[in-house]
């Protein structure tokens, strides 16, 4: 990645797009510092993470990630796998951590599914259940690292339904998707990536109506084409 500058403000939702291979999933694991930056900064509310002196595991309970694959613990049930981070991360009570399990899954539709290992649910069943786990954490921002793209067509609208409710609720959110409806009509803000570097950015009207770069115009219309 070259010359990232990009700030994202409270309650804002934005959404990174751009070809396979462009730095996105890279950018987001940057944030908190899944990835180590060679060079550069990472604030997060006006603290410098990337001050090596951080503890890092402090920030990421603030900063939630969900990944394209749901990495739940097979052996753990649905509650679980939620409770998991809530007593070892945030040193809650069992008790506590439960009820706040619950809260979450119900939240995300499945808290009739609390007691069901990940094998005994849909693919959009288990991403449900991982971003019910980063609900749980009551964090400041959630970033989604393409979150549908490993679902069957039909389990896809499930998962953005939770998406939507989230965004709608005014959580923080930054979001890789190849999901064009979703940016359109969730976003505050749509950033456009390629080769590691931000080529474009604003609102989703203004990107996908009259795309100001080029190559964020080929990539549009190669997308809407398929």
């Amino acid at each position: 990645m070259k010359g990232i500058n990009l700030k994202v403000y409270k309650g804002e939702v934005v959404v990174v797009i751009g070809p396979s291979g462009s730095g996105k999933s890279t950018f987001l694991r940057c944030l908190n510092r899944l990835t180590e930056p060679t060079k550069g900064d990472v604030y997060f509310e006006g603290v410098r993470i990337t001050d090596p002196k951080m503890d890092m595991n402090k920030i990421r309970s603030e900063i939630a990630m969900v990944f394209q694959s749901f990495n739940l613990f097979l052996h753990l049930t649905a509650k679980k796998n939620i409770m998991l981070a809530l007593t070892k991360v945030k040193g809650m009570e069992v008790e506590e951590a439960e009820k706040r399990a619950r809260a979450a899954l119900d939240r995300v539709g499945l808290l009739n599914k609390a007691d069901s290992f990940p094998g005994q649910l849909s693919g959009g069943q288990q991403q449900r259940v991982a971003i019910g786990r980063a609900v749980a954490m009551n964090p400041k921002l959630i970033m989604f690292d393409e979150p549908t793209s490993a679902l069957d067509p039909e389990l896809i609208g499930e998962v953005l339904d939770v998406m939507k409710s989230l965004a709608s609720g005014g959580m923080t959110m930054i979001v890789v998707t190849h999901e064009m409806g979703f940016a359109r009509e969730v976003s505050d803000r749509v950033v456009f990536m390629d080769h590691g570097i931000i080529l474009e950015e604003g609102a989703p009207a203004e990107i996908f109506t009259n795309p100001t770069h080029e190559r964020t115009k080929t990539f549009l219309r190669r997308l809407f084409k398929e």
